[in-house]
């Protein structure tokens, strides 16, 4: 099958004004570009059947483009999509008029603003604006906030909770949204807990809803403040867990906890709380168990000789429960629920149940760390 003289010429046409991406409406068999602010279309006239004579138009776009009619190549989509496309010809991928070919230039490392912007015209999808709004260049430019404010407005129809979370962790990033519309989305975690962890991972010390400080936080201090002066980092991360930032992160991660949305929510939560609190200090091998990982604090804590750990023994033995507590956190991921999650496809209150032998460690953990807040 060939293109029409008619549609050839048209295209022909479109292709030779200074056009900077292109748009394919299979529905309406329609081909835009664009140029400025401006668009320009080409509405085709199929004589045979639309999808291969789509593959023409695609063809001579590729021809035009890249010099060669293959058009975007099936095998290259999987690694595109990995950010790997060349940086040289991004701004060519963009004249395919190819979802796959935008998907890789939104995932690109040499993405830019102005190439966001192209992107944004030629494919406005969620998945495309996540993308995108990954790339520090396209948060400070001028399609950030664009990017944003359609997320936002698109956020209570999203259903899979790791692209709510993901949603909720990138347009939290600092000068996208204003604090109005920060509260109302963190208001959505009241109905769907799994808002919340968009929050712990964006900004797990500026929760909009804040607790109180423990409240023997002021003889912490002095018990803590020469190390923390010093910069052990022990010392610094129990002062930032017993602040009120501190309690407030583990009283929502808790209502997460005891209700995860999904085993993807509960691996999540697991994730965040794990690298909040492995901040101060390094684990080679984390644990599948939650009995190893409190015997391995326990340890840890006796035989802490020499280093930061062993300073803060030293200078706060009345802190042991609260140490150790710290000590078992810093090891919780999702490894721990491997085992059960390996043997159960389980959700809701059925797997809430079936994560108690982890969760409910966990939970002792934070009693021990909140005992004197009230949080």
């Amino acid at each position: 099958m060939q293109l029409s003289d008619e549609d050839h010429l048209r295209l022909s046409v479109l292709l030779a004004n200074p056009i900077e991406a292109i748009r394919v409406d299979e529905q309406n068999m329609t081909v835009y570009g664009l140029y400025g602010q401006q668009e320009a279309k080409v509405r085709l006239n199929p004589t045979g059947r639309p999808e291969q004579y789509l593959r023409c138009v695609r063809e001579l776009l590729s021809g035009h483009a890249l010099g060669s009619p293959g058009g975007y190549p099936a095998f290259l989509q999987r690694w595109t999509r990995m950010g790997q496309a060349r940086d040289a010809r991004l701004a060519e991928l963009l004249m395919l008029g190819e979802p796959e070919a935008v998907v890789a230039v939104a995932a690109a490392s040499g993405l830019t603003d102005e190439l966001a912007r192209r992107a944004w015209w030629v494919l406005p999808t969620p998945e495309i604006a996540r993308c995108m709004l990954a790339r520090e260049c396209v948060v400070q430019g001028a399609m950030g906030k664009v990017l944003a404010e359609y997320l936002v407005e698109y956020l209570p129809f999203e259903t899979e909770p790791s692209a709510i979370v993901a949603t909720v962790r990138l347009v939290l990033q600092p000068g996208l949204v204003d604090d109005v519309t920060r509260r109302r989305i963190w208001a959505r975690g009241h109905g769907k807990n799994v808002y919340y962890l968009g929050f712990l991972e964006a900004t797990p010390d500026v929760l909009p809803e804040q607790a109180p400080a423990r409240g023997d936080i002021g003889q912490i201090r002095e018990m803590l403040d020469p190390l923390a002066q010093d910069g052990n980092p022990y010392a610094l991360h129990l002062l930032r867990v017993f602040s009120q930032p501190g309690q407030s992160f583990m009283v929502v991660s808790e209502r997460i906890l005891r209700r995860p949305a999904s085993q993807e929510a509960a691996i999540a939560v697991m994730n965040v709380i794990g690298s909040y609190f492995r901040d101060s200090q390094q684990i080679d091998e984390l644990p599948r168990e939650m009995a190893v990982a409190i015997d391995r604090a326990q340890m840890q804590y006796r035989h802490a000789a020499g280093g930061p750990l062993a300073e803060l023994v030293v200078a706060a033995p009345a802190l042991e429960r609260e140490i150790i507590a710290l000590l078992v956190l810093s090891q919780v991921s999702e490894t721990l629920l491997n085992p059960i999650f390996s043997h159960t496809t389980a959700v809701g209150s059925v797997m809430a149940k079936k994560l108690q032998p982890v969760v409910g460690p966990i939970l002792d953990q934070y009693a021990v760390l909140c005992a004197s807040s009230g949080a």
